[in-house]
């Protein structure tokens, strides 16, 4: 999928795609990591005033909207769940493929139809020329498949897979591990009717090849898809697709893995099929 530059990503028309933006410094010699904890007083305080920053916290979040000190009162209606707040809803049981299919005609069928596809056009397989047609010919709707099509052949060109370190036919170079992974965190339907639906989808995203020589080293970046989508044979569909970057949370402090890890953890941990 593709990111603004600034995101380690840039953006190629409509069809998104991925190239990395080196960071400062060693790649994987880890963040620096705190000191221990000193036992002095000052540290005793600090603690104890967490402590009672999370008790007032929780007694804030489970305060009701009526003020009245009156135990008696009856509390206000819970707000209602978030959009994308899990419905119990099974995902589909059917595949194309290994790419999910076979939707819902509802509004929460498209959401997770567009979360899939979000997934599957960010994957490592839009690297393959092969792998590329059989997702493109899937999911995308018969009216506009061969110009997506096209246009993602025009941005996965040999010049693009050689500058960021792959080889002709997309794979990583030897003793690498090629990375290109989007999960999506959330969908929001901005447009639905009978036959067509609008959903935005936002995701964290891995891109890189992790490998002792890599150049490219694993960066997570934070992007939205926006995906028109059309009811079509029975299916959810993509017209169009188009991305921007965000909204990005503030990074963490965990240690920097290195590329062993993450080349061993992406090979053993598998994606999910996504609906809510």
């Amino acid at each position: 999928m593709s990111l603004g530059d600034e995101q380690g990503y840039t953006d190629y028309g409509d069809a998104g795609h991925t190239r990395t933006r080196l960071p400062e410094g060693d790649p994987y010699g880890g963040a620096p990591r705190r000191g221990g904890r000193r036992s002095s007083s000052r540290s005793l305080v600090t603690v104890v005033g967490v402590v009672v920053l999370l008790i007032a916290a929780i007694a804030f979040a489970n305060r009701g909207d009526d003020s009245s000190s009156d135990p008696t009162t009856n509390k206000q209606p819970q707000p209602k769940a978030a959009a994308t707040a899990p419905t119990g809803t099974k995902p589909v049981q059917t595949k194309t493929g290994t790419i999910p299919s076979g939707f819902p005609h509802t509004q929460q069928g498209a959401e997770s139809a567009a979360a899939n596809f979000a997934m599957v056009l960010g994957s490592d397989g839009m690297f393959s020329t092969t792998v590329r047609h059989q997702i493109v010919q899937t999911i995308a709707d018969p009216s506009t498949a061969s110009n997506l099509q096209s246009g993602f052949d025009a941005d996965y060109s040999a010049a693009f897979l050689q500058k960021i370190g792959l080889n002709a036919d997309g794979s990583a170079p030897k003793d690498n591990t090629f990375v290109n992974r989007t999960m999506p965190v959330g969908t929001k339907t901005t447009s639905y009717k009978n036959s067509a639906a609008t959903v935005e989808v936002w995701c964290n995203g891995l891109f890189g090849i992790a490998g002792d020589n890599s150049t490219n080293p694993v960066t997570s970046s934070w992007f939205t898809v926006s995906m028109k989508l059309s009811w079509t044979d029975g299916d959810w569909k993509v017209r169009e697709s188009s991305q921007r970057t965000g909204p990005t949370p503030v990074t963490g402090d965990n240690p920097v893995s290195g590329a062993d890890e993450i080349s061993k953890v992406v090979k053993e941990f598998g994606g999910f099929t996504y609906a809510r």
